[in-house]
């Protein structure tokens, strides 16, 4: 190389730094001589209230409470005229006294509190609860509701304070064409009053408004009822005129508060559907509300609700299917009592859930109902995938389908279950032909395989003579042709189908407290009084003492017999359906019948000789 090579004239620090001169001098001169003039604004005393950033997975973040944007602006000198009036241009209102406003149509009663503009009792007209005696079903908890202070209906906004005001506040009322709030009502309210207690009845269709505003905050709440389940509410949430985030929440509990086995909090749960996915998230998965960041929302849902074994609440977009368009959190409170059983102090995990819209105000469909797998698949969008029979559903999915194909000719559930379980045995009468017909051959080779195992009994069963002893036994089945598991195929069969059924008897709302006759009142739950387990295990005893015996050992034929004992004392101990019993029932009454003609048409032949078998080697 050549040792005299010239340096260069700028090193890299140079010219970083002659660039950046440069760019400083362009910047300067357009702003002196080409940049837009700033418009001129009057004098403020304090800035504007501003957002905060919006964080990820939500909308906008926390805004300023309304105590905040009333508090006198401090410092030296005083409010200027303009900034009072710009403070001061939304007007105040709200109501005189509180109000119970009832809702109603033919499938529920909905009463409405205009303080806080929430919900205090959702009666389902056409269910009723596990007291006794029976009540209408109320999805409201007013116990916890009334201690956590936390309603269905309520709004959860990102500022603390604001939510508290907004949810106590006391709201005027305006029916549907009055004072601002749209639509029509066929019939006035029935406004009834007594003694200092007064009510407003709104029979469906018909539409009303809550509105309360101190002057900075502004909440706006439109109700709108038909003759569905669905409710239509609108809510406007603004803070000195400009709208902010407000969900429409379901808190304080939700579902049938009278059920004992399972407790209600161990069903409910709740869900978000995302990109067309049903995920539910039970109450042990769900996190406290200290978990949720101020304005934290988690977007891009489909829809979104709570729900137990037979109700739901769900949170549709406003017009049909418009996925990705909700915005949800979802958390758990813990509501604290006294056990009357006990008397021990005892806290239970309440979930609760709000949603909102991505653009204000939120407008959202509300489903409040059961989880009838024909109305929620005519929604919009389709329910029906709420109806989860859990992982087998492949199982008990088609025999909740057959079912009710049964129950449009067979008016009574319970008889159903009967036509159902006469369809599947005739459907598995091939097969347990088929099995009776392997296990004469196994009766017939009995005494040679009991002759091959009294040879081999010495040895131990970790012992390898005892492999020998097996292959024996493997070459007399395949000599005579005869599969070891044939005989047992068809009650294998069986068991997959009772397991099923006895999920869809326990999730199907159109099998709660369906009855019967006489003491059967409720097939998705136990006998009460134990006679169908009992008349079970005695069918299947009988069925089995008229089935060919295959094997010849003591303990195995002892354990064939105790086997039916088993079962009824299962169901007798465990909380299954009453409907499986009737299956099972019917099902060992069918096997008799079926045993017998087996038992006439194929007797049993005579015992073929012991013969010296060897495996081949």
């Amino acid at each position: 190389m050549n040792d005299f090579q010239k340096k260069p004239k700028f090193t890299p620090e140079l010219r970083i730094l002659v660039a950046s001169l440069l760019s400083m001098g362009v910047i300067l001169i357009w702003v002196r001589f080409f940049a837009p003039k700033p418009p001129v604004l009057p004098p403020q005393t304090t800035p504007p209230a501003q957002s905060a950033p919006a964080t990820a997975g939500g909308p906008a973040a926390s805004q300023p409470s309304s105590s905040a944007a009333q508090k006198p602006p401090t410092g030296g000198g005083s409010s200027s005229p303009s900034v009072v009036a710009a403070a001061t241009t939304v007007p105040r209102k709200a109501g005189e006294q509180e109000i119970s406003i009832f809702a109603e149509n033919d499938l529920y009663r909905v009463e409405f509190s205009n303080r806080g503009g929430v919900v205090k009792s959702w009666q389902l007209k056409k269910y009723k609860d596990d007291n006794k005696p029976q009540r209408v079903l109320d999805v409201v908890h007013p116990q916890s509701s009334e201690q956590l202070g936390a309603w269905p209906f309520a709004l959860v906004l990102d500022d603390p304070e604001s939510e508290r005001t907004v949810n106590s506040a006391l709201y005027a009322i305006d029916p549907a064409g009055q004072a601002g709030c749209s639509g029509t009502v066929t019939e006035g309210p029935a406004v009834t009053v007594d003694g200092a207690k007064t009510s407003w009845h709104f029979p469906a269709p018909s539409a009303f408004c809550l509105s309360w505003s101190d002057g900075h905050l502004e909440v706006t709440k439109r109700f709108s009822f038909d003759h569905s389940y669905v409710v239509r509410v609108d809510t406007s949430v603004k803070l000195n005129g400009r709208p902010i985030t407000a969900g429409l929440a379901w808190l304080g509990g939700f579902g049938d508060l009278t059920v004992t086995n399972p407790a209600p909090f161990e069903t409910v749960e709740a869900y978000y559907t995302e990109s067309g996915k049903i995920n539910s998230v039970p109450h042990k998965k769900l996190d406290g509300l200290d978990k949720w960041a101020p304005g934290l929302w988690q977007g891009g849902k489909d829809f979104t609700g709570i729900q137990d074994r037979y109700f739901t609440v769900a949170f549709l977009p406003a017009n049909g299917t418009a996925p990705g368009t909700l915005e949800t959190r979802y958390w758990k409170t813990a509501f604290n009592y006294k056990d009357k059983t006990s008397g021990q102090d005892t806290s239970e995990p309440v979930a609760q859930i709000a949603t909102a819209t991505k653009e204000q105000p939120t407008e959202l469909r509300v489903y409040v109902g059961p989880k009838d797998y024909d109305d929620l698949k005519k929604m919009n969008p389709p329910l029906n995938g709420l109806v989860n029979f859990g992982w087998l559903e492949f199982i008990a999915d088609p025999l909740f389908h057959g079912l009710k194909w049964i129950h449009k000719y067979v008016p009574n559930w319970g008889w159903a279950i009967v036509v159902l379980t006469l369809v599947v045995n005739m459907l598995l009468f091939p097969l347990r032909i088929s099995s009776y017909k392997t296990t004469l051959k196994m009766q017939r080779v009995a005494p040679e395989i009991k002759a091959i195992q009294d040879r081999f009994k010495k040895y131990k069963f970790n012992d390898p003579k005892k492999q020998e002893m097996n292959k024996e036994v493997m070459a007399v089945y395949q000599r005579e042709g005869i599969n070891p598991v044939g005989g047992c195929f068809q009650m294998f069969l069986q068991m997959p189908i009772w397991f099923g059924l006895n999920t869809t008897l326990r999730y199907a709302i159109e099998l709660r407290h369906a009855g019967w006759f006489g003491w059967i009142t409720d097939l998705s739950s136990r006998d009460p009084f134990y006679i169908l387990p009992v008349m079970m295990g005695a069918s299947m005893y009988l069925v089995s003492k008229m089935t060919p015996i295959t094997t010849t050992d003591p303990q195995q034929q002892m354990m064939m017999k105790i086997m039916p004992i088993t079962m009824a004392g299962i169901f007798i101990v465990s909380p299954i359906s009453s409907g499986l019993a009737v299956y099972i029932l019917t099902s060992s009454l069918v096997g008799i019948l079926q045993q017998w003609y087996l038992n006439r048409t194929h007797p049993l032949p005579p015992a073929a000789p012991a013969k010296p078998v060897r495996a081949k080697k």
